[in-house]
């Protein structure tokens, strides 16, 4: 069905030096329609089909998009693209919001639920949908263990801390453990088979795998229609760190993760999931005082996770989860257990 345009009519009542009414109709600016790519300035069926093999399906994607991705995608001129970025531009009004209009917006935002009560007040109600959370702590600590509950988590209704959909899996050290999600989920009185079902898992055999699966979360949503609440990549380093090895490959290395995590952290925006992501640790000898352990990816991890949090042993068998960065919560500490029901307060 074809969307037609809102006409709105002004109706002007007046009256002329001898007294009678006149009546002035004039139109206001109609609403715009909802353009696709074809609307675009330049673009040809050739260069849709270019654009879409790529993940650039709709005005959205193509307005948020760089000139060097449009070029490597299209083989388009330079002004070329930058006209083309300008046009969907404006077509979406991308103009500026006011601070009561973007609260409004936030109202969609919702959390999943870690299990743990004391992690979720800690995280204020748990994993915040549209933008990553970021778990780094030595082996053991319970990264992985937390991304199974998370996965399950995702699928319960939004009234039990859920997402009310499905949990996407890149496993880059191949710790997905379908075994551990029936332990879990019979512990929560679901259906085992189902919840499985509601969990798509690939594994990323190096980084420039792990990438182009971030990419293709888009198809999942777009050409499979899932509803994707949840995106864990477990871990997020792990291939990065392989790979590029000295210093003269940290540049390199640094450039592709912060444009893994501009992906990952632009599709969770547009399409308001959340994500949770592992990263490894190391210990800097030069630390003489306090915790010598610091997260991989250094300052282009920390400035790409929205919230990040540092978990490390307790005693007694226990996880101390410690708040290290927020845009919005106050840092704090919360201790929880990992058992066979999944992740639970101590």
């Amino acid at each position: 069905m074809e969307k037609k345009e809102q006409e709105l009519i002004s109706v002007t009542i007046d009256k002329d030096e001898n007294g009678e009414i006149v009546t002035m109709i004039e139109d206001t600016p109609k609403k715009k329609e909802a353009m696709s790519l074809y609307d675009l300035p330049g673009v040809g069926p050739a260069t849709i089909e270019k654009l879409e093999i790529v993940g650039f399906t709709d005005i959205m994607s193509v307005a948020v998009a760089t000139p060097g991705e449009l070029i490597d995608a299209t083989g388009m001129s330079q002004n070329a693209v930058k006209k083309l970025i300008a046009a969907a531009r404006n077509s979406l009004e991308m103009d500026f919001e006011t601070g009561d209009e973007l609260l409004k917006r936030r109202e969609n935002i919702f959390r999943i639920t870690t299990g743990s009560k004391a992690v979720d007040e800690l995280l204020g109600g748990g994993i915040e949908s549209g933008g990553i959370t970021e778990n780094f702590g030595e082996f053991g600590s319970g990264k992985s263990q937390m991304a199974h509950q998370l996965a399950i988590s995702a699928q319960l209704p939004r009234e039990k801390g859920g997402g009310n959909g499905v949990a996407v899996w890149i496993d880059t050290e191949n710790t997905f453990r379908p075994e551990r999600i029936k332990q879990i989920s019979k512990a929560y009185g679901l259906n085992e088979t189902e919840t499985l079902a509601n969990i798509k898992v690939a594994k990323a055999y190096n980084s420039d795998h792990q990438m182009l699966l971030g990419e293709k979360i888009e198809d999942l949503i777009k050409k499979q229609g899932l509803n994707v609440k949840l995106v864990i990549v477990d871990s997020l380093t792990a291939h990065f760190r392989a790979e590029f090895v000295g210093r003269g490959s940290l540049a390199e290395r640094q450039q592709k993760i912060n444009k893994h995590m501009h992906v990952l952290s632009k599709l969770a925006d547009l399409h308001n999931f959340a994500v949770y992501v592992t990263n490894q640790v190391m210990a800097k000898p030069d630390t003489f005082f306090g915790d010598p352990t610091a997260a991989i990816g250094g300052h282009i991890v920390a400035h790409n996770s929205h919230t990040r949090v540092y978990i490390r042993k307790g005693k007694k068998g226990t996880r101390v989860a410690k708040l290290i960065d927020s845009p919005c919560l106050a840092d704090g500490e919360a201790t929880f257990r990992v058992t066979e029901d999944g992740i639970k307060d101590v």
